[in-house]
């Protein structure tokens, strides 16, 4: 195996089928009616790592075309959380113009962390260090976006009353929105918070084991994973609180109260 976690082979295939069918057994016999998104889902990683992983072998080489990919990835990013925050398709046209107030929480999230640690020189400026560190940073951004932008949707229209309620007593609507949006967006934060309190003691997340195996010694390891989990946070926390604030200023939902 090398400095590989895994061999590279017809065992590998042959393992990812299996894990593939047994995601989707699970999701049809428990009724959660999953198994044809878990194929979906399967089959198009299994693709797109694919192809990013021979793309990435002549982008990473030139800092220009790292940077072209990192803008992919917020394009990409943005267009997924878009879905997840309006739960329209992207020919509606009223999620298009959505597009650009979702993508705001998500470079807000990630811009000033990829920036403060390039800027630092705690990661080199170059495409191979780029590329991860800003898809992990853009990763989370998204997540947290989507996470806190959909129970913001759900919470909205089931507690519509009560924010009508708040108007009613002459609150302003951003005002009347942020009751409801603060608590419920904080509940995005509770992955990032749990993996950052339980890790080294729960799970050896991915740049804790990436480092080893290439080489690093644990320290390295451990300052690597450090650096990753707490720009995740950061990244997150910015992201949560800025599409709370959109979706409470009526920017990227349609049917916020006034």
């Amino acid at each position: 195996m090398g400095a590989s976690v895994v061999d590279v082979g017809p065992r590998l295939a042959i393992v990812l089928v299996v894990l593939t069918a047994l995601a989707a057994l699970a999701g049809r016999l428990s009724g959660l009616g999953q198994d044809r998104p878990v194929v979906v889902a399967a089959v198009r990683a299994t693709v797109q790592l694919a192809v990013v992983s021979a793309l990435l072998l002549a982008v990473v080489r030139s800092l220009w075309l790292s940077t072209a990919f990192v803008l992919l990835m917020v394009g990409v990013a943005t267009v997924t959380a878009s879905a997840r925050v309006t739960g329209r398709g992207l020919r509606d046209g009223r999620r298009a113009a959505r597009l650009l107030p979702v993508a705001l929480p998500i470079l807000a999230g990630s811009v000033p962390v990829v920036g403060l640690v390039l800027a630092s020189g705690t990661v080199p400026l170059r495409g191979v260090a780029v590329i991860p560190v800003a898809g992990i940073l853009i990763g989370g951004a998204m997540t947290a976006t989507s996470l806190a932008g959909r129970r913001l949707r759900d919470e909205l229209t089931d507690r519509r009353g009560e924010v009508e309620a708040a108007l009613a007593l002459g609150l302003l609507r951003r005002d009347a929105v942020l009751l409801i949006a603060r608590p419920v967006g904080a509940t995005a934060l509770v992955p990032p918070l749990d993996q950052t309190r339980t890790v080294g003691l729960v799970t050896l997340p991915g740049a804790f084991v990436g480092v080893l195996l290439g080489g690093g010694d644990p320290l390295e390891a451990g300052a690597a994973q450090l650096l990753v989990l707490l720009g995740l946070l950061a990244a997150e926390m910015l992201a949560v609180w800025a599409v709370t604030e959109l979706i409470a200023r009526g920017a990227v939902l349609d049917d916020v109260p006034e």
